[in-house]
């Protein structure tokens, strides 16, 4: 009896927006959106018991790809928002998305301390190695030596080491995935 009255389980699908994803032909950011979806499935939170907060850039636009809470806020303060909404309502999933360039330098400082303080988040980072919405200018990070029309030679700067850094600041779980396995990334992000 008690199986009649079960909720039909959720799937990815329900936790799309009806809004079409505008990113370039290719990009990874497109399997990022569905790992979140097909990982929101797995966990079956309802739409409703979850936020997503972003930032500025290509993978800040995934909270209107979802059907879940959004906001999108200023560039490299995701994750402070995202550590207030959580600490007011720890009742929610809060997942954080961002790239590398709005959250490792902008949002650079904000990153260590959200791993310090390991609030209940899960801080998904686009990483291309590149400010991807200015075409081509060199995030945190960038191959020292990568060479391109708006760093000539390269930036000559010793690239930022994030998940060293996480580390080291004390965040309690650190993951690496590629868009490329969106099950596996979707795994990672459950």
């Amino acid at each position: 009896m008690s199986d009649m009255l079960a909720a039909p389980a959720l799937m990815a699908a329900q936790y799309k927006s009806g809004y079409k994803p505008i990113w370039c032909p290719g990009c990874g950011d497109y399997s990022v959106l569905a790992s979140v979806a097909k990982a929101l499935a797995q966990l079956q939170r309802p739409p409703h018991e979850v936020a997503v907060v972003s930032g500025i850039g290509c993978s800040s636009r995934i909270p209107a790809y979802t059907s879940c809470y959004g906001f999108h806020g200023v560039h490299g303060r995701s994750l402070a928002a995202a550590t207030g909404l959580k600490v007011a309502r720890p009742d929610l999933t809060v997942l954080v998305a961002s790239g590398d360039g709005d959250g490792y330098s902008i949002g650079g400082n904000h990153f260590l301390h959200a791993c310090r303080r390991n609030v209940d988040l899960t801080y998904i980072v686009m990483d291309n190695h590149v400010y991807g919405m200015t075409k081509g200018q060199a995030s945190p990070t960038t191959e020292p030596d990568w060479d391109n029309k708006l760093s000539p030679g390269g930036t000559g700067i010793r690239s930022f080491h994030p998940l060293v850094i996480a580390l080291a600041s004390g965040a309690n779980f650190v993951a690496r995935a590629f868009p490329g396995d969106p099950n596996g990334t979707a795994d990672i992000i459950a």
